[in-house]
């Protein structure tokens, strides 16, 4: 894959997590601080990052109002999921023909999830102008590269230092 689609599909990524994000919020609202701007932190953060217009913020609210009710449900049945998958490990006795079809199910829900959040990243990113779409780049390799650093054992201190 060309370096340039590697971005491209790792802003729509990011986008779809930030979708996510918003949308979760409403299962696990209580659980939260802050809902953030449009209900998720993310979101918020990027918005905020970004510096968008009121116009642009009114946009991207409209999408997530629009794109909440199809993603509810699946973000439902994911919390199910998992719900199901922990009682099956908290009963005593593994059931793993049980734990491998909870498990196949929240695959097809995870990719359907996927899909959904993408189409909806790709529907904010037209809301964003170049310079936006430069700038979400890369405050996304910032993340990224943070995230690699963490998963390598890396401190802060130790990224810095290199």
């Amino acid at each position: 894959m060309k370096p340039k689609y590697f971005k491209t599909l790792a802003v729509v990524l990011v986008l779809a997590v930030m979708g996510a994000i918003a949308v979760s919020q409403t299962v696990r609202r209580a659980h939260m601080r802050g809902d953030g701007m449009f209900g998720g932190p993310m979101l918020g953060y990027y918005v905020h990052k970004l510096d968008l217009t009121d116009a642009q913020q009114a946009q991207v609210k409209a999408i997530m109002a629009k794109e909440k009710p199809a993603l509810q449900p699946l973000m439902l049945q994911m919390v199910q999921e998992h719900s199901q998958l922990r009682d099956l490990v908290m009963r005593g006795s593994f059931d793993e023909a049980k734990a491998r079809e909870v498990a196949s199910q929240h695959t097809q829900v995870t990719t359907e999830l996927a899909v959904q959040y993408a189409r909806i990243a790709s529907e904010m990113v037209q809301v964003l102008t170049p310079e936006e779409k430069t700038k979400l780049t890369t405050l996304i390799n910032q993340h990224e590269q943070r995230r690699m650093d963490h998963l390598q054992g890396k401190t802060p201190e130790q990224t810095q230092s290199q």
